[in-house]
């Protein structure tokens, strides 16, 4: 018996020595070279804070400063990747720009981002301020909340939803176990048991997994439709225009994916009188998308990618009417 609990006792020792000396490693690597799945727990380490409101999850931590994707991110006083911009309006119009990581500018310096290219753009025809609302891993109820808590003090003559395929999916609750995203070792061993998870599920595609998440019976989709309706009579109750822009998977550009469900999402969308856009047609063609991705092993939108999103973008904002119309 005592040899045995001896035994038991150096495999225990072994196994935090190799833990010590895997994390201490990985520590060092991923501070030379850009891994994926470390910079997102970096993400929710460093610049998110947990949100009393279960609908909205998380927020970013206010005055955050951290380096991910080789670029530097910084969030102000209010909890966003933008200026600071004050509630007392002035003379500038004014839209709020809703969204997820893609908005948020993940993994592009800020002034590339298609947020503040539009800003940009908008501006040579009329002064206008667009106020960045983006978040990582949110999904349309979690923008809609975050607007109801964060947007209207800011009075915008605008809102601006920037919809990614994703947006259905439902709100997670945030895990109290978060600390955990700061060990590297912790990440990467769960980055890897992950993929083996996801190579064994033979019928399981990321096509297939977002495709069901548009059937009428799932509560993601379902959030997505009453979430816009929610948000469609805030705004028009208050005179603020709504706009949606669908914004394109980049994996595959040629043989699209995504074009059923994003349809019953612009139908949806119409039904309740809120213009729409659907980005994708404008990528279509697209033949080697990864000259679109921050990374080989990234699809977020790169500078250029973004430049494209603000440039097909501009006229419908501008105008309400898509560019080829």
């Amino acid at each position: 018996m005592r040899d045995f609990f001896k035994g038991i006792a150096a495999i225990f020792v072994s196994l935090v020595i190799f833990l010590v000396l895997l994390e201490v490693s990985l520590q060092i690597y991923t501070r030379l070279f850009i891994y994926y799945d470390v910079e997102m727990s970096r993400y929710a380490a460093d610049v998110k804070q947990k949100s009393d409101n279960p609908k909205i999850g998380h927020v970013h931590t206010p005055n955050a400063r951290a380096h991910l994707m080789g670029v530097d991110v910084s969030i102000n006083s209010d909890g966003f990747r933008d200026e600071e911009y004050d509630s007392q309006r002035n003379e500038k119009y004014r839209i709020v720009a809703l969204g997820d990581s893609l908005t948020f500018g993940w993994g592009v310096e800020k002034a590339d981002t298609f947020e503040v290219l539009l800003e940009e753009m908008l501006s040579e025809s009329r002064p206008t301020e667009m106020i960045n609302f983006g978040h990582g891993n949110y999904n349309t109820e979690q923008q809609v909340n975050l607007f109801k808590e964060k947007g209207l003090k800011y009075n915008p003559d605008k809102v601006v939803v920037f919809y990614f395929i994703n947006d259905a999916e439902v709100t997670p609750a945030r895990s109290n176990w978060a600390w955990v995203s700061k060990l590297r070792s912790v990440t990467f061993i769960w980055s890897r048991v992950r993929g083996l998870l996801t190579r064994s599920d033979s019928g399981q595609t990321f096509e297939s997994f977002y495709s069901a998440l548009y059937e009428d019976d799932q509560p993601g989709f379902i959030a997505v439709k009453e979430s816009f309706l929610e948000l469609q009579g805030i705004t028009e109750e208050r005179g603020i225009e709504l706009q949606v822009i669908m914004l394109p998977e980049l994996h595959n550009l040629v043989d699209y994916p995504f074009a059923a469900e994003y349809a019953k999402v612009a139908t949806a969308l119409s039904e309740i009188g809120i213009n729409n856009i659907d980005l994708t047609d404008s990528f279509s063609g697209y033949e080697d998308p990864t000259g679109l991705w921050v990374a080989m092993d990234d699809a977020h939108p790169n500078a250029l990618a973004h430049r494209m999103i603000a440039e097909y973008s501009r006229e419908f904002i501008e105008k309400g009417v898509a560019v080829d119309e």
